[in-house]
């Protein structure tokens, strides 16, 4: 949001931001494979908890800085934090919801984590306009710390819960669940399911953070916008962002219902959610705000319904003590190849100064992400396997 107000102000190049971009990644995948040993080892009300408060402490510390290298500085510390909310939030999930149901519920979180995109463009122009950029930084931070209060208040697994009586605890647990073992990494990337959900996550999440990172600055650029205006365009594609998330869990979640095999589900769903994404191609040549605001928008609804689906493949794949460990696999692929897209999207900007090739390659990714997917696990087999520790 605020990235066009810091370029003016002090001079930032697209190739500077698109350093803070790929270091923000590089940060955050190497956090995904740290938090998701991590959460698997203390659960994830605790791994939550102490994601939040890095990422707290991070996100208010922003307002002491002011040029590029000082931004890469912090947003190293923001991604440390950040990185631990999904393998925190997967993991609890997959403890609360048995597989029927696990897509439906990734959807509803996946759409809470998009509420936030929503007011973003209401509050911050509002709290920068009146109190200066770094008030939109701290002020917005505090608001972790009541979620976090929440969280430590509320949150217990299943079987710690007082609410849960023993009939819903039996439903909760209706999957059976592998005896304990270690997750050495080496041992999770001789499966193929492991290499199936990577490769999703590479595919799929450059697009998403380049949507986040870079959509204030595509309406500045193409149609004018500034801090007043970006409002309405962002609210409308996180709306249109929040109803993706929830139709595509629940899609596959009513095929399942309706006796279609736990693969073809998520992968039908998939398919819907990807050819959802193909006309974002078109974005920059809409001649209207508002054509680019309905094409960018089914674009981020189509990534959050498949998302909802891919998200669930190390929850529908692997026991529940490894999944942390494929979820942080996961992560790191998809921080990876969100480096490589912050550059890619510096260097285009900087050089051709048009987001045409940007809007070209997240139309075609989603399709060519379920294709890898399907050619890696084609059958959608759990694992029921693995190799030896000491191979």
């Amino acid at each position: 949001m605020l990235k066009p107000t810091l370029q003016h102000l002090y001079g930032w190049t697209e190739t500077g931001y698109g350093d803070v971009v790929f270091w923000f990644q590089a940060a955050y995948g190497i956090g995904f494979l740290l938090f998701g040993r991590l959460i698997d080892r203390i659960g994830p009300r605790l791994g939550y908890a102490l994601a939040m408060a890095v990422w707290t402490a991070a996100h208010m510390a922003h307002a002491l800085f002011r040029t590029t290298a000082g931004f890469t500085f912090v947003r190293i510390l923001l991604a440390a934090g950040e990185s631990g909310t999904y393998p925190a939030a997967l993991a609890a999930a997959s403890a609360w919801f048995p597989r029927r149901e696990r897509a439906l519920a990734i959807g509803l979180f996946n759409a809470g984590a998009n509420v936030g995109a929503v007011v973003t463009p209401m509050v911050v122009p509002a709290i920068a306009l009146a109190m200066g950029w770094q008030a939109a930084f701290v002020v917005t931070g505090l608001f972790n710390l009541v979620w976090l209060a929440a969280w430590l208040l509320y949150y217990r697994a299943p079987r710690q819960h007082p609410g849960v009586g023993a009939a819903e605890l039996a439903y909760i647990e209706s999957e059976p669940i592998a005896e304990q073992q270690p997750a050495a990494w080496r041992r999770l990337l001789a499966t193929r399911q492991a290499w199936a959900y990577m490769a999703g996550r590479f595919l799929i999440d450059p697009v998403w953070w380049t949507f986040l990172f870079w959509l204030p600055d595509f309406f500045a650029k193409r149609h004018g916008l500034d801090l007043k205006g970006f409002g309405p365009p962002l609210v409308a594609i996180y709306v249109l962002a929040d109803v993706g998330s929830v139709l595509g869990g629940w899609h596959s979640s009513r095929l399942l219902a309706r006796g279609t095999g736990l693969g073809r589900a998520r992968k039908r769903a998939m398919l819907g959610a990807a050819l959802g994404v193909v006309p974002v191609a078109f974005a920059m040549a809409a001649p209207s705000v508002w054509l680019a605001v309905l094409l960018i928008g089914l674009a981020c609804a189509g990534h959050q319904g498949f998302s909802a689906n891919l998200f669930a493949m190390p929850a529908d794949l692997f026991p529940r003590w490894a999944i942390g460990s494929v979820v942080g696999l996961g992560g790191f692929a998809g921080a990876a190849g969100g480096m490589l897209m912050a550059k890619y999207a510096g260097w285009v900007l900087q050089t051709l100064g048009s987001y045409t090739p940007i809007f070209i390659v997240a139309g075609g990714a989603y399709l060519v992400a379920l294709a890898v997917v399907h050619l890696i696990n084609p059958k959608y087999e759990p694992v029921t396997k693995f190799a030896s520790s000491a191979a």
